[in-house]
């Protein structure tokens, strides 16, 4: 069987997920005016596919291994583009964000299996090529959202924000039920754990709530929020270690190379979500930038990523994911080293020659550490660890979010955008340098 097809599918999958996330941020404020709401409901729009996707990943991803992993991943594409439809045409507020959570259910069931389904699709000598496609395809969808988003809002209103991801979900649909390889028959059950899943589920959400709500500040409510994640957590683990058919088997996450991979994504997607959250921050109050110009710089970022992701994959391929990974944590660490004083020192160029090592120094890393721990999962349990290395990103960029722009904001309230900017990069610098130190003592 010709794999090309059916990875274009996957790859296609993926840019869906990142389309749907990113092309909704630039319609809020027409949002806002079509329904007459203030800010802190609209954003709901985009709180409800991101809490979907961080809540049920990894159980998505179990399911599919229960399942059949091509089954659940085109329910999964049916149902986002189905959601899609009902968002273009939501008679109001609350049922646009009831169709986002749904549409938030199908990305989280597609986006835990694109990656485990690497593993059906193409062979091992040829993992890191793929695994850098995907990145390439999804670096695309988050890059286009804002633009094509723009154009559409100016040419239909709000509603034309969604039909793209209709469409272009049929288009997935019918590609991956033509392409993607059949299901090995199952030989026996395996039992699924509700109350498992609906601790992580909780857990996670109380955490995800934590980290969006009062941006970045400790309220009481965030502390609850916290609190109760931190419960959730360790009722979860207590029960895992307790049943028969876990949702996550333990010793899986007590693996080096498992533990370490989830540790590293998270560390990773914290430093590249300051990236988006301070980056327009610093542009317009440090350098003086419209608005234009700041969309531009910003642009640089995904489209650098979408050319280097294929590229990084090739290298994983020739040299080894372990080699490539500690490559990719050395160059992002660089990266963020140089947007924290070349920036400032150098202005707009400055910026763009730092986010020129940084991105794909990100391609890199991600390409390998995907790779470093697909390449070996058992078959039994590759969607459920597929979801765990989704749920690590999402918890980074959710931690990053708020943590950085906390550090940002706290530092530049009193020494200006620049030293803010220092500040934050300087902080990420050494946390990617606590990555590649434990990168440095892999064995596979």
């Amino acid at each position: 069987m010709n794999p090309t097809p059916a990875l274009a599918s996957l790859a296609l999958t993926l840019l869906l997920c990142a389309l749907g996330s990113s092309i909704a941020n630039v319609g809020l404020p027409a949002l806002a005016q079509a329904f007459a709401a203030p800010f802190g409901q609209v954003q709901w729009v985009v709180l409800a596919y991101l809490l979907a996707i961080t809540c049920l990943i990894v159980s998505a991803g179990r399911l599919g291994d229960l399942l059949g992993r091509r089954r659940v991943l085109l329910a999964g594409v049916a149902l986002f583009s189905l959601a899609s439809a009902l968002c273009a045409v939501a008679p109001s507020l609350g049922i646009l964000i009831g169709a986002r959570a749904l549409q938030g259910v199908g990305a989280a069931l597609m986006m835990a299996l694109t990656l485990a389904m690497v593993g059906d699709t193409v062979g091992k000598a040829r993992t890191g090529s793929a695994m850098g496609l995907l990145g390439t395809l999804s670096a695309i969808g988050t890059a286009l959202g804002p633009t094509l988003g723009g154009v559409l809002i100016d040419g239909f209103g709000w509603r034309g924000l969604f039909v793209p991801c209709a469409a272009l979900g049929l288009l997935t649909l019918a590609l991956g039920y033509r392409y993607l390889p059949a299901d090995p028959p199952r030989t026996a059950p395996s039992g699924f754990d509700p109350f498992g899943t609906l601790l992580l589920a909780l857990a996670l959400g109380a955490y995800a709530l934590a980290m969006t709500l009062g941006r970045g500040s400790l309220g009481l409510l965030n502390a609850l929020l916290l609190l109760a994640a931190a419960l959730g957590a360790a009722l979860f683990l207590w029960v895992e270690a307790r049943v028969a058919a876990p949702l996550v088997h333990l010793p899986l996450l007590r693996a080096p190379l498992m533990s370490t991979s989830l540790l590293l994504n998270v560390l990773v997607a914290m430093v590249m979500m300051a990236t988006l959250v301070v980056g327009p921050f610093y542009l317009t109050d440090a350098l003086g930038l419209a608005p234009a110009s700041v969309g531009l710089v910003m642009s640089v970022g995904p489209l650098m990523a979408a050319f280097s992701g294929v590229p990084a994959g090739k290298l994983v391929d020739r040299w080894g994911a372990l080699a490539v990974l500690r490559l990719g944590l050395f160059t992002l660490a660089l990266g963020a080293l140089a947007l924290g004083w070349l920036a400032p020192w150098l202005g707009v160029v400055g910026y763009l020659v730092a986010l020129a090592i940084l991105t794909p120094g990100y391609q890199l890393f991600l390409a390998a550490n995907n790779t470093a721990v697909m390449q070996d999962v058992p078959t039994a349990q590759r969607g459920v660890v597929s979801g765990l290395l989704n749920l690590a990103r999402n918890l980074g960029l959710l931690s990053g979010a708020s943590l950085m722009g906390t550090v940002y904001a706290l530092t530049a309230q009193h020494g200006g955008a620049g030293q803010g900017l220092q500040w934050t990069f300087t902080g990420a610098t050494v946390l990617l340098g606590l990555g590649l130190a434990l990168a440095w003592r892999l064995r596979r």
